[in-house]
């Protein structure tokens, strides 16, 4: 459930580039980066949090480092498009761990998932023990990324 959204201001523009991009920086630089003393810093960050504009914070953790030498972009098409059919499909991927992201986009291809692996054995088991026996699934069309020059998450704030 979304929250009403707040008018953001100036002041709130830079304590949400800050925090995008230093999530663990403490009250009292980002008060002094936003020219503000800590107190109302403070208030703005809760106020920004309960409006639902600050979902959360996270480690960006490597993947290498954690033994996932694969990642998989995996196009998926449905059988079905009813709403019901979708919210069941959803719902399967957001348990399955391997599944780091999940769009539905329009056209031909009805989701986009982006899938790590330890190995490309650990992949293919996954493809035909989880993804492609999924409720609903028509088919998949995989590709592996070969190199990532950019991951820039969050949002452009300006």
């Amino acid at each position: 459930m979304h929250r009403s959204r707040l008018p953001i201001d100036d002041i709130d523009r830079v304590i949400l580039r800050h925090l995008q991009a230093e999530g663990r920086i403490t009250n009292v630089d980002l008060a002094e980066r936003a020219g503000l003393t800590a107190p109302p810093c403070l208030r703005r960050v809760r106020a920004l949090e309960e409006n639902g504009t600050i979902r959360g914070y996270h480690a960006d953790l490597d993947a290498q480092s954690l033994g996932y030498g694969i990642t998989v972009f995996a196009m998926v098409s449905l059988k079905s498009q009813a709403e019901a059919d979708l919210k069941i499909f959803e719902e399967h991927m957001a348990a399955l761990p391997q599944i780091r992201e999940c769009h539905m986009l329009n056209g031909e291809i009805d989701f986009i998932l982006k899938v790590v692996a330890h190995d490309l054995q650990e992949f293919q088991r996954f493809l035909t023990s989880e993804l492609t026996p999924a409720p609903n699934v028509e088919s998949v069309k995989t590709s592996f990324v070969i190199r990532t020059s950019l991951t820039r998450p969050g949002v452009p704030v300006d």
